[in-house]
Parts: C-alpha cells; sequence; structure tokens
C-alpha cells in the first residue's frame, strides 16, 4: 500500500471517529451502562494491536495481493473487459456479499463464535465497538479477505473504496446515536443504520442471529436475516451475550482468553 492510501484510509477512520464521538455526547441513542473510558481503553488497545499485528503478518495485505493480481491477469475481473466504474461497482458489492456471509458463519459455527463473541461481549455499543475483535478473528478475516481478492480480481483503488467504506460504515453503524426516525427508515432501504445493527447486538439470540450486514443491508432482506424492530424499544435494548454481565468478565486481559475458555 502507497502512502497515499495509508493516508486516505487513516484520515476516513480519524474523520469518521471524530465525528461519531462528538455525535454520541449530542444525540445519544441508548444510555451506557460501564465506562465509556474504560471501554474506549480496551476497544482502541485490541483495535492498535491487531493493526500491528496485521501489518506484521500480512503486509500491504488485500491492496498488495490486488496489486499481485492484476499483475499476474488473476482473478474473474482481470478476464473481463468491463469498464473502470462498472469493476469498481461490481467488486464493492461483491465483496460487500462475501463479508455478509462471513458474518453469519461467525455466528452459525460455534468454533468461530467463540472468537466473534469477544466483538458481541461489548455491554454498550459505540463507535469504538465497530473495531473490538480478537486478534485470531482478525488474522482469519484478512486471510479470508485475502481469497476474495486473488479470486476476484478487482483493481487497487475497488479494495481501496472498499476497506474505506468497510472502515466508516463499522464505525457509523456501531455509534450511539440517534438518527431521526424518517431518515432511519429511508436509509434503511439500502444501508444498515445505527439502530439496525444494534438489534444486531442485542443479549436475544433471534436478534443476535439478524441483521448481519455491515453495509448495504439487502443482503438481510433479500436473505431472510432481516428483523425491523426488537423485542424491546431501543433505549431498552440489552447489549451484548448473556453470560457476561459485568465490566469485570470483559477486561482487556479476558478479552484475549475468552474464546479458549467457554462455549456457546
Amino acid at each position: 500500500m502507497t502512502d497515499d492510501q495509508d493516508q486516505i484510509r487513516l484520515s476516513i477512520f480519524l474523520g469518521v471517529l471524530i465525528l461519531m464521538l462528538v455525535l454520541e455526547s449530542l444525540i445519544p441513542r441508548h444510555p451506557t451502562v460501564d465506562s465509556k473510558p474504560r471501554r474506549l481503553l480496551i476497544n482502541f488497545s485490541l483495535t492498535g494491536f491487531n493493526v500491528l499485528l496485521v501489518r506484521w503478518l500480512l503486509g500491504g495485505a488485500a491492496v498488495g495481493v490486488a496489486h499481485f493480481a492484476g499483475q499476474q491477469g488473476w482473478g474473474l475481473l482481470n478476464y473481463l473487459d468491463w469498464p473502470v466504474a462498472v469493476e469498481m461497482a461490481v467488486g464493492v458489492i461483491f465483496l460487500d456479499l462475501m463479508i455478509y456471509i462471513q458474518h453469519v458463519v461467525l455466528h452459525m459455527i460455534p468454533f468461530f463464535w467463540r472468537f466473534h463473541k469477544v466483538h458481541h461481549s461489548d455491554l454498550d455499543l459505540d463507535v469504538s465497538s465497530g473495531f473490538r475483535f480478537h486478534p485470531l478473528e482478525i488474522l482469519g478475516s484478512m486471510i479470508y479477505k485475502l481469497g476474495l481478492v486473488a479470486a476476484l480480481g478487482p483493481s487497487v483503488m475497488t479494495v481501496v473504496v472498499f476497506e474505506a467504506v468497510l472502515s466508516g460504515m463499522a464505525q457509523f453503524t456501531h455509534s450511539n446515536i440517534k438518527l431521526p426516525l424518517g431518515l432511519d427508515r429511508v436509509l434503511r432501504w439500502l444501508f444498515v443504520t445505527p439502530d439496525m445493527h444494534r438489534i444486531h447486538h442485542s443479549v436475544e439470540v433471534n436478534e443476535t442471529n439478524s441483521n448481519y450486514g455491515f453495509n448495504l443491508s439487502i443482503w438481510d432482506r433479500l436473505l431472510g436475516t432481516y428483523i425491523a424492530d426488537g423485542l424491546r424499544p431501543q433505549p431498552e435494548i440489552v447489549i451484548g451475550v448473556p453470560e457476561y454481565r459485568s465490566p469485570q468478565q470483559v477486561s482487556l486481559a479476558k478479552l484475549v482468553i475468552m474464546p479458549f475458555q467457554s462455549t456457546r
């Protein structure tokens, strides 16, 4: 990845992060039950470690694979002579669908859920929750994404755009902000909103196993995993997983060893 691409991703990350933090303080949707400074420290500590781990083990990762695949002529899109804009749209939409499928698998297979429940164990939901993942889940997700990029053969710019969307939407959909209900209803026809994704983080199992999308909401609608409203009103949704209900159970050290201690 070039310095310019790094700068683009960092600028988007910081811009969305600051905006969501400000909005969360001005228009919160859900009352907090845990210390926000403590959670921010835990979640961003995991984020920082995961970034360093991926850089150390996988280098430029998806962008590097896209560049190499383009040079070698690998991947479906490198065999098709489509306009650049069409290839980019197809690439972003296809990768979006594949991330949705990955998310479903993480919930449905108990071994993968062991790691993914680190993300769901957050007692509150805010912008930092979008990057709260166990390091081994992050590595597995990156390897999965590398395989997708090699098979599809998207351009480097397509991958940069997709990863920027992935980063920005992860922060937006996890944020604790209150959108006007009319705007939320309109946005949901195409995009995942914070209210839609908050249902996914409910302790109710049928709600946790719904609303898997991170960007486009159409996959949940088309594939039967969409829930419009939870059992409780939005401000009363109990967030997290049933077996971890206290801050002491979800400290940074306990999150790291969580996948190796219990099953669902």
